[in-house]
């Protein structure tokens, strides 16, 4: 396993709608708290300025943790706060520019659903993908659901590391680790808990024991 791939493991995106009420800060706390390996800042109604404000705070607290930083969407507000990286989707800057843009080193994920899309982020430059959705999930709407079939598909075309996304719960870890995926992204099933850092805690703890 590479150690980007490592650092990737247990990959939490702290989310207003499913949080609870905690600010996105606490929720990012929380999470890092119960051994989260990468946190992603994602807003999708906050303003460039209110983004950046988080972005600042995300920084401090995954420097304080130890942990991976990536922005959704935003390659500006990413590199303004000094993340590691930035997760583009299908709608976002394409990767090949935000590689042309980005300094040596930096982090930039891809979402995937296909085999075909998989292959020309990587080929673009991607240096992770974001893979999904495995399950149906509530916090996207227009989601499309491809499976642990799909997911293995995609892992078996590229070499860089596949995160696996949507609706994955602590049950689930372990059939969707096996497919080869490096890791798993999870929002709601921490965050909409009672006790985020427990929940995350439970997460890591099934994760122990995998090498891919």
């Amino acid at each position: 396993m590479t150690d980007l791939a490592k650092r990737l493991r247990l990959y939490v995106i702290p989310d207003l709608s499913s949080g609870r009420g905690l600010p996105l800060e606490e929720q990012a706390k929380a999470a890092l708290e119960g051994g989260a390996t990468a946190i992603q800042l994602r807003c999708k109604d906050a303003t460039s300025k209110e983004l950046y404000r988080y972005a600042l705070a995300f920084r401090h607290l995954a420097d304080e943790y130890g942990a991976l930083f990536i922005v959704n969407d935003r390659l500006d507000i990413a590199l303004a706060a000094k993340a590691d990286g930035v997760h583009l989707g299908k709608d976002d800057l394409p990767v090949r520019v935000a590689r042309e843009l980005a300094p040596e080193g930096f982090i930039i994920g891809a979402t995937a659903r296909t085999p075909q899309r998989a292959i020309e982020a990587q080929k673009e430059g991607a240096s992770y993908l974001g893979v999904g959705a495995i399950y149906p999930t509530k916090t996207k709407k227009d989601t499309v659901v491809i499976g642990l079939d799909g997911l293995n598909n995609i892992v078996e075309k590229v070499s860089i590391p596949c995160v696996a996304i949507g609706g994955i719960t602590i049950k689930d870890v372990k059939e969707v680790i096996k497919t080869g995926a490096c890791g798993v992204a999870v929002s709601s099933a921490i965050f909409g808990t009672q006790n985020p850092t427990e929940t995350t805690r439970r997460f890591k703890a099934e994760l122990e024991g995998f090498n891919n």
